[in-house]
């Protein structure tokens, strides 16, 4: 079987302004046209009996070419490429994958932004070429050159008969004089398409490109569904970055070319557009609110909300995006040095971190705290809700324990920050149902009720007795009865060091995973509060007792990352388990450890960086979770990581990077109901369509707080 395999890399910076790294070349309207990514999608339907195709891309680009799927009425694959490292390792990676499916499976590698304005004499080239490429040659499309151009490579076929000829030689891009002799000789331009079975390109690459075979198919074996889209391996990253003609093509004896029988440019610059586009009688190609008078000969894009008037010029390239204007003589088609002087000169918005303290804080004090008090609280029968979908409506759901502590939390902390709302009510409203719904005869509290107060389960955990602990704390020091919550929560850790306490130190956990750093941590937190407003001597001393363990146990001397999962000695989990990182808490345990001592200061700085290797650079989110090499292991990124990577740059004194992480955490409140938010954010840069958990605005108060207050 044929399968269509689509090449969608680069910035298309040579088609700036138009064309930006977070939608290029592939994905924009050219003249008028429809995006060249949706015109080689309309290509494949005149290819018979074809898969339906395979596209390989960058992270960014994923959620661009899952839209034009769904517009084009297709379905396709989407591979994701760790890093970009050119042509031969990203069409090694998929051919591994089509062999993989099928061992006698056709790859036809296509370019996402080429533009061919004949589809049916497309796929009569292809047809030519697959049944070379069925023998076991790799085909190149040669096309025919319309002009000696210097901006194309050029294939020199060598003698015989037949449509499809080997290859005697490649030439490099030639100045204007050599590309008219080449074409004198009967060479063509280098397209970059091809078409060989995947098999066949894997035995080349063994042979010449080792390093990228085995990187590739290392790749391929680790890679996993994110989404849409297939991820492939880390390992990918230390593929060689070479193309596939320097690393194949001109080293193996089975390359062909097949001389194209349709018109072609990869539409490269703006010169290229214009001799592609539909012109005017004047030469003029006008797309969107453009005019011209007494002008031949130009080019002029205009973006929706952009208008353009030309008078009395000629040859010009006239191009205007929001914000970004070129204006060029049509033969200066390279504008790569350009772009970035332009960049570098546009104004940059300063960073105001106090302007996202107030923002941020009014969205908690008038829309989120109101909203989850009215309409996250059940007024009739007691506790808190769960979830809020987007519409406003509560979402049935068993009632965790952690998250009654939470919300009480929240409401008390909001007190103490001058929050005028009604949160003594919201306070005692939380007491009140963690007393008459979770307290245990053995005075620790259960893990879930149903609405009317049944219980759902009964086994408590350290992870919510924290919680529990740190809900006493929270509401003393907001001045609700402090002496009663302080024996209430003494007699709380008492139960839990009884209940929980691990003979070679620190507490075990309820349930399959009892050894973890991650109930440590909320325990310290509880403690550090109580140690803050309470008078037993016997906080601070807990609170030694868990840094005590997480500075040499939890937290890799070497790395200077924290691990989750251990074994019943405190060292790392075996296996998969134990290699673990979560980003958002290498930055909770920062921050907690500056809040325990300004001697940990080095040991949260390594943390923070720790959590840092797992902020994508192009989503400008922290994901939520690396490994022990830290490289991403689940690009998603849930919200609360966001607050924690706030929290910890406040605490080390990162401005730059606190700017960054409260505008990341504002793309999550951005919802059309003001006080909810979306919890998880995925590999293409989309929000999941789910309700708002109310287990969140723990984090999301908490990091608000500590800005203010910064």
């Amino acid at each position: 079987m044929l399968y269509p395999i689509i090449m969608c890399g680069g910035a298309g910076t040579r088609l700036w302004p138009a064309s930006r790294t977070e939608r290029p070349k592939p994905f924009i309207a050219l003249a008028g046209e429809a995006p060249l990514f949706a015109r080689t999608l309309d290509r494949l339907r005149a290819l018979d009996g074809a898969a339906e195709p395979l596209i390989i891309a960058g992270a960014p680009h994923a959620g661009l070419i899952e839209e034009a799927l769904a517009e084009a009425g297709m379905r396709g694959d989407i591979v994701i490429e760790p890093e970009g490292r050119d042509s031969a390792p990203a069409m090694a990676a998929v051919a591994a994958l089509v062999a993989d499916r099928d061992p006698d499976g056709v790859c036809l590698f296509l370019s996402a932004d080429h533009h061919i304005p004949d589809p049916a004499a497309f796929a009569r080239t292809v047809e030519t070429a697959h049944r070379q490429a069925l023998l076991d040659g790799i085909v190149t499309l040669g096309t025919r050159p319309s002009s000696p151009s210097t901006a194309y490579g050029y294939i020199r076929p060598a003698g015989g008969e037949g449509a499809v000829r080997p290859v005697d030689s490649f030439v490099e891009k030639p100045n204007a004089e050599r590309a008219a002799q080449l074409i004198a000789e009967g060479c063509l331009w280098n397209s970059g398409m091809f078409i060989c079975r995947a098999a066949v390109l894997l035995e080349e690459l063994d042979r010449y490109a080792p390093a990228i075979a085995t990187a590739t198919r290392a790749a391929v074996d680790q890679a996993r569904r994110e989404g849409p889209a297939l991820l492939l391996g880390q390992v990918f990253r230390t593929a060689p970055k070479i193309s596939i003609d320097f690393a194949v093509m001109e080293q193996t004896d089975r390359c062909f070319v097949a001389p194209a029988d349709f018109a072609w440019s990869d539409l490269g610059a703006w010169d290229a557009i214009w001799a592609a586009a539909t012109r005017d009688a004047d030469g003029n190609s006008l797309s969107g609110a453009a005019v011209a008078n007494r002008s031949t000969d130009c080019l002029v894009q205009a973006a929706p909300g952009m208008t353009v008037a030309i008078a009395g010029v000629r040859n010009l390239a006239v191009i205007a995006e929001p914000g970004k204007v070129m204006v060029a003589d049509l033969s200066e088609t390279d504008v790569k040095g350009l772009v970035g002087r332009a960049e570098a000169a546009a104004p940059a918005a300063a960073p105001d971190l106090p302007a996202l303290a107030a923002r941020l804080g009014r969205w908690l004090d008038t829309a989120a705290l109101p909203l989850w008090w009215s309409l996250g609280a059940d007024h009739r029968r007691g506790g808190f809700e769960e979830q809020i979908d987007l519409d406003g409506r509560p979402v049935a759901a068993p009632r965790r324990l952690r998250v009654q502590a939470r919300q009480t939390h929240v409401y008390a902390r909001a007190g103490l920050s001058g929050w005028t709302g009604p949160w003594e009510a919201a306070v005692a409203h939380g007491l009140t149902s963690l007393a008459q719904a979770y307290r245990r005869p053995d005075g620790l509290y259960r893990a879930a009720v149903d609405a009317a107060g049944g219980v759902i389960d009964d086994v408590p955990q350290l992870y919510d007795q924290a919680f529990t602990l740190l809900a006493l704390a929270s509401a003393a020091a907001a001045g609700v009865d402090p002496a009663a919550r302080e024996a209430e929560a003494l007699s709380l850790l008492a139960a839990i060091d009884t209940a929980f306490a691990h003979p070679a130190g620190g507490w075990r956990e309820a349930g399959a995973r009892p050894f973890q750093s991650n109930a440590h941590m909320h325990l310290l937190e509880a403690c550090q509060a109580w140690a803050a407003v309470g008078s037993a001597p016997v906080w601070r001393a807990a609170a030694d007792r868990i840094v005590e363990l997480a500075l040499p146990r939890f937290i890799d001397p070497a790395g200077g990352f924290l691990r989750e999962a251990f074994d019943a000695d405190w060292t790392p989990a075996p296996g998969a388990e134990g290699r673990i990182v979560e980003p958002g808490h290498q930055f909770e345990w920062a921050w907690l450890l500056l809040q325990q001592s300004p001697d940990h200061a080095e040991v949260a700085a390594r943390l923070y960086a720790a959590g840092a290797a797992g902020v994508d650079p192009w989503r400008g989110v922290a994901c939520d979770e690396i490994d022990t090499d830290l490289h991403p292991v689940r690009s998603s990124a849930r919200l609360w990581p966001q607050t924690e990577r706030l929290r910890a740059a406040l605490g080390l004194g990162r401005h730059e990077d606190a700017v960054a992480a409260a505008g990341a955490l504002l793309s999550y409140l951005d919802v059309e109901i003001a006080g909810l938010y979306r919890d998880k954010l995925d590999l293409t840069g989309r929000f999941r369509q789910e309700p708002a958990p109310a287990s969140s605005l723990y984090h999301i108060a908490g990091a608000i707080e500590v800005l203010r207050r910064c």
